[in-house]
């Protein structure tokens, strides 16, 4: 019985470091005029009080598009239904706590009232040219779900839209990925 217990407390241990997994959203609001980005001022170290994409640790029994989802409804109170998965980073440094890899995923909608909650201090609708600068790698996760988003927008494709939009809007939309207006 003993040897039971110690194996089983060991079977899950390992002599190699391995990496925390987050999840970061990349959540584009459209407002009738132009598209805004939405951010989360940090409540916490690191990185405390600056803007940041929401997101955050997946719990252990969760995968990787629902705890996209929770962090999202924790940090801003926003459900959202359509994400599409941008893809992992995985820089070594991107994080000063630890190893952590981020599966970043982007969503479009229509702008929502939005409230910081959790480990978010506030939660804010900003225009996508008008950003403030943003922590971690978050920026190069915006750059590259922009560039996704437009091509999809383009094509007419991908499961990444969380409202309706007329056609005229969502041509409205894909002009101002490519002019960032």
């Amino acid at each position: 019985m003993m040897a039971d217990m110690q194996e089983s407390e060991q079977q899950y241990c390992y002599r190699y470091p391995h990496p925390a997994v987050t999840t970061d959203c990349v959540v584009f609001g459209y407002d009738g005029l132009k598209l805004n980005l939405l951010l989360v001022q940090r409540g916490r170290e690191p990185y405390k009080d600056c803007w940041a994409l929401p997101g955050g640790f997946l719990n252990i029994d969760e995968d990787a598009p629902d705890g996209a989802r929770r962090e999202l409804l924790e940090e801003t109170g926003l459900r959202v239904t359509n994400i599409e998965q941008l893809g992992a980073f995985t820089a070594v440094d991107r994080d000063p706590r630890e190893r952590i890899i981020s599966i970043a995923y982007f969503t479009l909608m229509r702008v929502h009232d939005v409230q910081g909650g959790d480990d978010a201090a506030a939660a804010q609708w900003f225009p996508i040219n008008k950003l403030p600068p943003l922590a971690f790698d978050h920026r190069a996760i915006f750059e590259q779900a922009l560039e996704r988003m437009s091509h999809f927008l383009k094509l007419k494709t991908g499961n990444f839209v969380s409202d309706d939009f007329s056609y005229d809007e969502v041509d409205m939309i894909y002009f101002s990925t490519l002019t960032r207006g």
